[in-house]
């Protein structure tokens, strides 16, 4: 049956007029549960929700029934289920017109699609990974080059910049201020992992297979950036002009020969670039991504959430300070992107990926990332490096 054809749901609340319908042609929950592939525990938390009320509750006893003309929108929600479309965009989709219900569902399904692409090229990254980490010494010892850019902008709305991007030899990194102090916290914060620069890492690869002392080096730096920020929030009294919190997100990634040391706290991002397409390698620390895990909201609610800025876990100067830490295998071609929310949080994925595939090299790509970003409304500050990876 064509979705445009579904009535949306019906039933008044509890206790409607009893001439509404006869009771002996009311269908019990059982019976309404088998005709509309619904199951009665469904059918309690619906009626609970206000998706799917029943036509008529007994005072007595609380029995439930429905009337028959209600199969049809309670198919309706069984089948929207089945898409795994959330409860709350069905409630939604199921108050609307027929047309604009239909263009809902297939906005849902477009979304739907476009998530399940990004997670097949992150499947075909990991393959890649995975496959690259058992590969002999020497192929392992293959040497790269790297050449990167960095570059931050104000944005439109924002009257200061607490973005920083770093593009140094080895290091890149951005990280996004938050609060009063916000700006040089994530000044501090890059300044304690640019000092990583000047290690010799010339043999690490054959020392450290597995990228322990790498990822060490970088926690390490990364505990120092903490303690700075520390030090900047106990240095400032609250009364101060540019005194208050001071915190920071920070994400970068550290070259050690032919792969990269990976530190994250916070929703700065970094992505890469390969033959499978665009793929993010960190996890958002905020609160909207915690409730798009927990299965609380869809991927396409969280970008309009009210609290999409909350962070869960950042660089903060407090002692429960965790970072994530990996380590990811580079190879000729890749093409690396690290920024803060100002630039994702404003265009979408396929969007960078254009940008970055058609981009000559990484200047290039800073500076449409920026532009377009500010065409999009620059609605924050904007930060981002991008690296390209090639054979030495």
């Amino acid at each position: 049956m064509d979705v445009t054809d579904v009535p949306g749901p019906a039933g008044g609340p509890p206790g409607g007029d009893a001439g509404q319908a006869d009771s002996r042609a009311l269908l019990t929950i059982g019976a309404f549960a088998r005709a509309s592939r619904l199951s009665p525990k469904a059918l309690r938390l619906y009626d609970e929700l206000g998706l799917l009320r029943p036509d008529r509750v007994d005072p007595l006893n609380g029995y439930r029934r429905y009337a028959p003309d209600q199969l049809e929108a309670a198919r309706l929600v069984a089948r929207l289920r089945r898409l795994g479309m959330p409860l709350g965009r069905i409630r939604e989709v199921c108050a609307l017109p027929h047309a604009a219900a239909a263009d809902a569902v297939a906005a849902y399904w477009a979304q739907a699609e476009a998530d399940t692409a990004a997670r097949r090229d992150l499947a075909a990254f990991l393959v890649d990974q995975l496959s690259r980490k058992g590969t002999t010494m020497n192929a392992i010892r293959t040497p790269l080059a790297m050449r990167a850019a960095a570059g931050t902008d104000g944005g439109l709305v924002r009257t200061v910049n607490q973005d920083t991007a770093y593009a140094g030899p080895r290091l890149l990194a951005v990280a996004d201020g938050y609060g009063p102090g916000g700006g040089p916290a994530g000044v501090a914060a890059v300044d304690a992992l640019a000092a990583l620069e000047d290690q010799d890492q010339g043999l690490a690869q054959e020392q450290d297979p597995a990228g322990t002392d790498l990822l060490h080096s970088l926690e390490e730096a990364a505990l120092r950036a903490n303690r700075a920020v520390q030090r900047l929030g106990a240095d400032r009294a609250p009364g101060d002009a540019g005194g208050g919190d001071a915190g920071s997100t920070l994400t970068a990634l550290l070259r050690s020969g032919p792969r990269f040391g990976l530190l994250h706290v916070g929703d700065s991002r970094a992505y890469v670039l390969r033959d499978s397409g665009l793929v993010r390698i960190t996890h958002d620390h905020s609160l909207v991504q915690s409730l798009v895990d927990e299965g609380r909201l869809s991927p396409d609610e969280a970008p309009g959430h009210p609290q999409r800025a909350l962070l869960v876990r950042a660089l903060d100067g407090g002692a429960a300070f965790v970072p994530d830490l990996d380590v990811v295998e580079a190879r000729p071609g890749d093409r690396y992107l690290l920024c803060t929310d100002g630039l994702h949080g404003v265009l979408p994925t396929g969007s960078l990926q254009d940008v970055l595939a058609a981009a000559a090299g990484p200047e290039e790509a800073v500076r449409d990332l920026i532009a377009l970003a500010r065409e999009a409304g620059g609605p924050d500050n904007i930060g981002c490096v991008v690296a390209d990876l090639t054979a030495a």
